[in-house]
């Protein structure tokens, strides 16, 4: 059995307190209240719920080294860049090597490859091709819908492709820039979830009130936390996610989702709503086989210095420690090329 202390950031149940959790078997097996000043915080995994492997120079296994570092322990990565080379040959290429690592990888297959139908690209993601992807465990939705005008046309394939995503329970995610009125309402109504595309308060909150989920984007060249986050604050915190989408290598070896973490609080939001956004909000959308500091749970969570700063101490990983004193101690294999 192993044993751990912290103060302990209860998120479901909207709580701090400090606690001792024991782990048998990668499971939390009891979770106890102590009476006892500790000067670290046990926090839930941190997950980005949107993110493109590619944009960061990485190969799958290189990225995984960088975020366990900084407590990311799931990322939920669309792979239409290398789809749009390589096809379904490069999406698995991808999901293998992730597997290699102790990062909890999940995928959504892509849903526009290419673009739209005038585009010009290596290869095509089928609708035969996504009925595939789908009977893999590791994908868990039908990627960024970007060709919206096919969808409010309703044209038959980019419909066929939704109806798959359906078929398997699975979400689809949207992208949407600047989708208004109607037409936004015609592009939920085929069943579209999240957008991570907002850029002002308003149309956030549009299609927060028509029924969307809103991931706040912060990434390396697409910011939009500033322009949002104040409707965290009116708006039930279920509602929203904190994602990266994109991130260059140099912005990823500073921080990653505690650096999204820390200005978000900087910006005024409560820490356990925060943490609801990286956390349990993309698990419970995604039925994502992580962890959330619960008894019989995965024992999947962080350890940090303080809810400020969130400097990451240690990195949970059923119940493993896999990164502590500024050190990975799992041994990393070595990439694997295409071929």
């Amino acid at each position: 059995m192993k044993k751990i202390g912290g103060n302990l950031v209860d998120v479901i149940n909207e709580k701090i307190y400090s606690a001792i959790i024991e782990i048998e078997n990668e499971i939390i097996s009891n979770i106890k209240k102590v009476d006892k000043d500790f000067e670290r915080y046990i926090i839930p995994p941190l997950i980005d719920a949107h993110i493109h492997i590619e944009s960061t120079m990485l190969s799958p296994i290189r990225f995984a080294e960088a975020v366990l570092r900084h407590g990311t322990i799931g990322v939920v990565a669309d792979h239409h860049e290398i789809a749009n080379v390589l096809g379904v040959k490069g999406i698995l290429y991808m999901i293998r090597e992730a597997n290699r690592t102790e990062l909890k990888a999940f995928f959504t297959a892509p849903s526009c490859v290419p673009a739209v139908d005038f585009e010009v690209s290596g290869a095509r993601i089928t609708t035969n091709d996504v009925e595939k992807l789908m009977k893999l465990r590791e994908i868990v939705a039908l990627g960024e819908v970007m060709n919206y005008p096919a969808v409010i046309k309703r044209e038959k394939e980019i419909m066929k492709k939704i109806e798959i995503a359906k078929k398997y329970g699975k979400p689809i995610d949207g992208h949407a820039p600047m989708l208004r009125g109607d037409e936004l309402e015609d592009y939920i109504a085929a069943g579209i979830s999240t957008d991570h595309e907002c850029t002002s308060l308003d149309e956030a909150e549009e299609k927060i009130k028509k029924g969307m989920k809103i991931m706040i984007r912060e990434g390396s060249s697409a910011k939009n936390m500033e322009a949002i986050i104040e409707l965290t604050k009116s708006y039930s915190p279920e509602k929203f996610f904190l994602v990266s989408d994109d991130l260059n290598p140099q912005d990823l070896e500073q921080a990653h989702i505690n650096g999204l973490l820390r200005k978000a609080v900087n910006l005024g939001v409560d820490v356990i709503d925060a943490l609801k956004f990286v956390s349990i909000n993309p698990i419970e959308h995604y039925k994502l086989p992580i962890g959330c500091l619960k008894l019989g749970d995965f024992a999947d969570f962080v350890v940090v210095k303080d809810l400020n700063r969130f400097k990451v101490l240690e990195t949970w990983i059923n119940g493993r420690l896999v990164f502590r004193k500024g050190k990975i101690l799992s041994k990393m294999p070595k990439p694997k090329s295409l071929r």
